[in-house]
């Protein structure tokens, strides 16, 4: 179990910049601490980094960029994105986070495209939910798990000192609450101490610890978890143990369309481009562009705690050409194909009568660009042509939102708001902007901090090591 222990320990070797993580967050926050001309040593569990962020689409909302700028999206500023995840949260976010987070982000992205070989681009073929502006960045492979392999890349090129297979578990502090060390365990049971200057906790959230979920989230605990198993909660420990801020531990990511049983993500924008979700009786059960965060309760709730995604030609084909994961799904065989909705529905075990029922009555909302009675509207969606399709899907935990409360430079806040001397957290450590409620999710809320935060902490806590 991680702890705290007091005093001064002896120490294998000393980083002026020690980052706890070699996700999306910790690697930012290195290579900024690099920039910054301080000496970075980066403690990751896993022997080959992968974490939450390889396992995301590696979609980042950021505002005002000049990636945003050539594709032609000029309007868009901090303060908008700042008002659009205050909306989807329902004001219900951290305001000084989210103005934070809002802020650093873009800058963020535009330094990591300068100095990172992070070659953005701007995905404009659809909006998802909350976003009023195309402001989803992604690499050209549209993959978190190309995103990470950047940079790493780019963290090895800078000379940051990556080491693997380091499970943190002790934290070190003095009197004064100041971060002296962190000891780590090697796979094989030996224990290695290396003293720092300053420490990023960069180790994402709880979701990987299934006690913790079910006192802060119970009810998504009965869902698949589709993170790292190694976000076991180890920053909200430490932060508890040295009497932290921490804030919205209620608060996750969830995602209602995770192909089951294959466990491979399917993209929102199907649903943003027209697909419906029917349960076991063939009914739909909720306004699919309410967030694909909160529909992840939705689908648990069904029968089962599955539901299909259903949707046609146009919309496979879109999924086929812009999104690898579904390309993967339609490899394994999880994306079934019929030439209508009866022989779609047998070929399911659904109900053929109310599939056709449900499926007409879709198609009228499109015919007329009118809102259902769940509240969804259809204006400007296609007709829905043959061949159909469908696949499979449950509901799943993604990460956790709530954490440590940081400061303006990055810093962990006490309870009494005081910073503590030199301890910075980022991504998933850190308290995020989506409330404490699985509906207050805006999409890319969870690279947003970790890319912001990211930067932020790897480069404060490089220039106060010369302080």
């Amino acid at each position: 179990m991680p702890d705290v222990q007091r005093g001064a320990p002896e120490v294998d070797i000393t980083a002026e910049v020690l980052i706890i993580g070699a996700g999306a967050a910790g690697l930012t926050a290195a290579l900024r601490a690099r920039a910054e001309g301080a000496e970075v040593i980066v403690l990751e569990r896993d022997e080959s980094p992968r974490g939450s962020t390889s396992m995301s689409s590696g979609f980042v909302p950021a505002p005002g960029t000049g990636y945003q700028h050539a594709a032609g999206v000029t309007e868009d500023t901090p303060a908008t994105f700042e008002a659009d995840i205050l909306a989807k949260s329902k004001g219900l976010s951290d305001p000084a986070l989210t103005r934070l987070a809002a802020t650093e982000i873009g800058p963020a992205v535009e330094w990591l495209g300068a100095h990172a070989g992070v070659d953005w681009q701007v995905l404009d073929s659809f909006l998802y939910p909350g976003h009023r502006f195309h402001r989803m960045h992604a690499v050209p492979e549209k993959t978190g798990a190309a995103l990470e392999a950047r940079l790493i890349a780019a963290a090895q090129d800078a000379c940051v000192t990556l080491v693997t297979g380091a499970r943190a578990e002790t934290l070190h502090v003095d009197a004064q609450d100041t971060a002296t060390a962190v000891r780590f365990l090697r796979p094989d049971g030996t224990a290695e101490t290396v003293g720092c200057k300053t420490l990023v906790l960069a180790c994402n959230g709880y979701g990987g610890n299934a006690a913790r979920v079910l006192r802060h989230v119970p009810e998504i605990a009965a869902g698949t978890y589709y993170g790292h198993d190694g976000n076991t909660g180890h920053a909200l420990a430490w932060g508890e143990a040295l009497g932290a801020e921490l804030r919205h531990l209620s608060g996750y990511q969830g995602h209602g369309s995770l192909a089951h049983p294959h466990g491979i993500l399917i993209s929102w924008a199907l649903m943003m481009q027209g697909a419906v979700q029917l349960n076991a009786d063939g009914l739909r059960f909720s306004n699919e562009l309410g967030g694909y965060s909160e529909q992840a309760v939705h689908v648990l709730a069904q029968p089962g705690g599955v539901a299909w995604n259903v949707y046609d030609a146009t919309r496979h084909a879109f999924g086929l050409e812009g999104f690898p994961d579904y390309r993967e799904a339609d490899a394994a065989g999880a994306i079934r194909t019929a030439a209508d909705w009866d022989t779609l529905a047998n070929g399911l075990g659904l109900p053929a009568d109310a599939v056709s029922k449900t499926m007409a009555e879709v198609s009228t909302c499109i015919a007329s660009g009118g809102t259902d009675s769940y509240g969804r509207s259809f204006a400007g969606v296609a007709p829905l042509t043959p061949p159909f399709h469908a696949v499979k899907v449950t509901g799943a935990l993604f990460h956790t939102q709530g954490g440590l409360v940081i400061g303006d430079d990055g810093r962990v806040l006490r309870t009494d708001g005081r910073a503590f001397p030199n301890l910075y957290a980022a991504g998933g450590a850190a308290c995020g902007v989506s409330g404490p409620r699985v509906d207050g999710y805006l999409s890319g809320n969870g690279l947003l901090t970790a890319l912001a935060f990211g930067a932020l902490s790897g480069r404060e806590a490089a220039r106060r090591t010369r302080v």
